[in-house]
């Protein structure tokens, strides 16, 4: 009798740490993202108190009007050249609506910091808390009977292929814009060209290389 949850209950709440986490930070959920960001700290810390000086998008737009101003100068007398009021309403009223339309800036910068460190920290203590309570916590400095049947079961070879396949997954995840939990799950989920085609292809190939050792072992 397995002690692992259904698949259909582990979808559930995928689905609901997902919409929940849309919800509460109005972007999308990463966890190679959020690694990042917290690896980095300070460099974030410091992007953070930069934005914090630009939150409204007003005074935004008008800083850069005056220092684009200053900086190339205004040329001709805007006063002295005839210009026809009802051409010109028009094109007021079209960058009105194109600004009313365009989504505010904040929206489009990445979660606070603490909240890539407290999904990280969640994940973590999420899976200790499932452990044990099921029973099967132990600490082990393997990868289980079946990495050393399949792969090797020497500790310096595995930990040379543990290090190889991190950095590939790394590099992979760069590559692509995401892991599996920003573009299987968050963008899947909002169906992004993107991430459908990045989810496809990385569990393709999963299910490709699972046959072939299959096959071959």
């Amino acid at each position: 009798m397995s002690t692992y949850w259904p698949w259909w209950a582990g979808a559930i709440g995928l689905a609901l740490v997902t919409i929940n986490h849309t919800l509460i930070t109005d972007r999308s959920l990463g966890v190679s993202a959020a690694w990042d960001r917290v690896t980095h700290w300070r460099r974030e810390r410091q992007l953070e108190r930069m934005d914090d000086e630009f939150t409204d998008d007003q005074a935004l737009a008008e800083a850069l009007a005056a220092a684009t101003a200053e900086h190339f100068g205004t040329g001709t007398d805007a006063s002295a050249v005839p210009q026809d009021p009802y051409k010109s309403q028009p094109l007021e009223a079209d960058a009105e609506s194109a600004a009313s339309e365009r989504p505010p800036a904040t929206s489009l910068r990445p979660a606070p910091l603490v909240t890539q460190a407290a999904l990280l920290i969640s994940i973590f203590l999420g899976g200790f808390i499932a452990a044990v309570t099921s029973g099967r916590f132990h600490l082990r400095y393997d990868m289980g009977p079946a990495f050393r049947h399949l792969v090797t079961a020497d500790s310096i070879t595995m930990i040379a292929v543990l290090f190889v396949g991190g950095v590939l997954v790394g590099f992979g995840t760069r590559l692509a814009g995401g892991c599996s939990s920003g573009h299987g799950l968050s963008g899947c989920g909002r169906l992004r060209p993107v991430s459908i085609v990045a989810t496809a292809v990385f569990f393709g190939t999963a299910v490709a290389v699972s046959f072939l050792l299959w096959k071959v072992i």
